[in-house]
């Protein structure tokens, strides 16, 4: 399991492809804030929850200077489903080999019903304009978390 980052860390660049099979990287949103954000899988009920409400607040985000990306380890065709049926507006990038979970500590163990086991952590890592670590959030809860995000970078 790889370490968790903390702020002031730079931020472990990134390209990975989005829904369409487009390249995207960290280093082209250099200048923007950007609040990079991991969940376990596309289309199911929790991450569903997450992605409508990054997309719900996504112009109040990007008017305060925030680019939202999420990144699972879904293949980018399971993402291009999920962006339709659930008429998402955030990047979606996909992470099949878990390089960039890891290098964020998105990735490791945890604990379900008493049985242990290697999975994708739910974490937000909020990324400055300069490519630092502003906030990393770790074991984060779907329901509710982008408002306390707005609420905590008072937006």
């Amino acid at each position: 399991m790889s370490e968790r980052l903390q702020p002031g860390d730079v931020a472990p660049a990134f390209t990975l492809p989005d829904a369409d099979g487009n390249e995207v990287s960290l280093s082209s949103h250099k200048g923007r804030k950007v609040i990079v954000y991991f969940y376990p899988a596309a289309l199911t009920p929790g991450c569903t929850k997450q992605a409508c409400d990054f997309t719900d607040n996504l112009s109040l985000l990007a008017g305060a200077g925030y680019d939202v990306i999420g990144i699972s380890p879904d293949k980018p065709e399971k993402l291009a489903k999920f962006r339709e049926a659930e008429s998402l507006k955030v990047t979606l990038l996909a992470d099949p080999d878990k390089k960039v979970l890891d290098a964020y500590g998105a990735f490791g163990e945890k604990k379900n019903y008493g049985k242990t086991y290697m999975g994708v952590i739910r974490s937000t890592v909020i990324v400055d304009e300069e490519g630092k670590v502003e906030r990393a959030l770790y074991n984060v809860r779907a329901t509710g978390h982008v408002a306390k995000i707005i609420k905590d970078l008072g937006i």
